[in-house]
């Protein structure tokens, strides 16, 4: 009796995923498979950023060290995305993105342990460790995000396509609010360590999941054409990504016109353009180029880029200038973050149906309008604005980030052909990822090179405890409102080229 058992087990799951897998409504619920990891992801992006401060304080480090606690992720996800989506398509995008997921995990398991390993490793500076299983952690975000959208829209039909992006910008946005509400409390009432291991257990759920729910027999097809992988353009777009990540991080620093930095620019213009040059004339390139003859894929994938520039200095500035002006705990602070993340779960899906019926034009010139707006109201704040104001910023600002993102996301898709959908989720997800590595690099080298020029240096502890009043904490916010002026003008001009170029208009019947 008991030699059979487990046979039986097991048909009886392969009968439930047959049926689950030709079921009418199999598309949203591989929706909700994907949703976990994007859900898991996300949360952990906010809570990160909601602990920044405080690990800086644990470790004692400036503004220019702690920035690599998400840059080393970042990076990593940047560099990765292409040359990931590209083997997802050799080896089976299933196997891809649960692999991701399980090393996500492992990866976040041994960050939160980095101070008791470097004690036992002999390590000297535990934020190194960190640093390097942050890496880790982006390897695996990079396997889920260059498969989790190409299997998203392949389920979608295209003219649903608005729809399927606009519901998965509602995860993106509940996870932009379970992120920074458990982050905060986890940092103020237990330990910034739990803001990596609460990840362990929400990948281990969504690993099962995954693996129940995506359909081997749609998503582990192999290519049966161009099976050889381009090793020297991803090499090519990697170099391009760190030498590029690096010179612009180290501008307030060093200088501007100083050898180092014109090197480092030289060698980023030298491998740019070998890269656009081998992809060009390969039969089997990391980025197909011609993706960009369409103009509004250009302006759709170039302006996504630079929305997220404005989005992730808006995210990692304003915990520290709410902790150090209006000194309020990473528990308030999250809450002051809940409208952020309410109106992207709000308006991702209406602006996304919408667009679908009456095209995407109107909502993503608005939508990057309104960004434009709340970075500029936020370049007003000083030591003693009212929280309110904060608050009213960033609803603003959020609006138009919801309005903007989901109609953008499908123009790009329907302005390509669907056999390509795959590497255009990959550029989407690029092109996020780079504008949150370059928002970081920008908005750190701003702050350090004014926090320089005045005799300062960018230690995080000293900005923290800094007096109302005081020259230190006066300079600080300077260097804040000189970056969101900076990224308001950026958003402005990019809601002006999305008002120029011609989108096609979609009125269903």
């Amino acid at each position: 009796m008991y030699i059979f058992e487990p046979t039986a087990a097991r048909y009886n799951i392969a009968f439930m995923q047959s049926h689950v897998y030709n079921s009418a409504h199999y598309k949203w619920m591989l929706f909700f498979a994907l949703g976990l990891g994007s859900v898991t992801n996300v949360a952990h992006h906010g809570s990160v950023g909601i602990a920044l401060p405080t690990i800086a304080q644990f470790f004692g480090v400036s503004l220019t060290t702690i920035q690599w606690v998400v840059l080393a992720e970042s990076l990593t996800i940047s560099a990765m995305l292409l040359p990931m989506g590209r083997l997802s398509d050799m080896i089976g995008r299933k196997s891809m993105y649960i692999t991701g997921i399980l090393l996500f995990g492992v990866a976040s398991f041994l960050t939160g342990i980095s101070p008791t390993l470097s004690t036992s490793l002999s390590v000297g500076s535990p934020i190194v460790l960190i640093i390097i299983f942050r890496i880790f952690q982006g390897l695996g975000a990079s396997m889920t995000q260059a498969t989790g959208m190409a299997m998203i829209t392949a389920v979608f039909s295209n003219e649903e396509r608005g729809k399927g992006l606009g519901a998965h910008g509602a995860i993106i946005g509940t996870g932009g609010i379970i992120g920074p509400i458990i982050g905060g409390f986890l940092i103020t009432y237990v330990g910034w360590q739990w803001v990596f291991w609460i990840n362990v257990p929400l990948c281990a759920v969504t690993f099962i999941i995954t693996i129940f729910l995506i359909d081997p027999a749609r998503f582990n097809k192999r290519s049966s054409t161009n099976q050889t992988y381009d090793w020297i353009g991803a090499g090519l777009s990697t170099t391009v990504l760190l030498t590029f990540l690096i010179t612009l991080s180290n501008i307030g620093r060093i200088g501007l016109l100083s050898f180092p930095m014109l090197a480092g620019t030289l060698i980023f213009i030298a491998t740019l353009v070998t890269f656009i040059r081998w992809e060009l004339n390969n039969e089997s390139p990391i980025l197909d180029l011609r993706l960009f003859n369409s103009k509004l894929f250009s302006i759709g994938i170039v302006t996504n880029y630079l929305s997220f520039l404005g989005v992730t200095s808006f995210r990692f500035l304003i915990p520290f200038y709410l902790q150090a002006a209006l000194k309020l705990t990473p528990a308030q602070i999250s809450l002051v973050l809940i409208p952020n993340a309410v109106s992207r779960i709000i308006l991702g899906p209406i602006s996304g149906n919408i667009s679908d019926h009456f095209g995407t034009k109107l909502f993503t010139t608005l939508g990057l309008g309104l960004c434009a707006a709340g970075l500029y109201l936020m370049a007003l704040m000083g030591e003693s604005t009212s929280v309110y104001y904060v608050v009213g910023s960033i609803l603003i600002f959020s609006t138009g980030s919801g309005i903007f993102m989901s109609p953008n996301n499908a123009a790009i898709f329907k302005s390509s052909n669907q056999d390509r959908h795959g590497i255009v989720s990959g550029l989407v997800n690029l092109s996020r990822n780079a504008g949150n590595v370059t928002g970081i690099a920008i908005t750190t080298a701003t702050i350090s090179g004014i926090m320089f020029a005045q005799g300062y240096s960018s230690d995080v502890e000293a900005v923290l405890g800094a007096g109302e009043g005081s020259q230190l904490l006066k300079t600080f916010i300077s260097g804040m409102k000189t970056v969101y002026l900076i990224m308001g003008t950026i958003q402005m001009f990019s809601a002006m080229s999305h008002f120029l170029v011609r989108h096609p208009t979609l009125i269903k019947s």
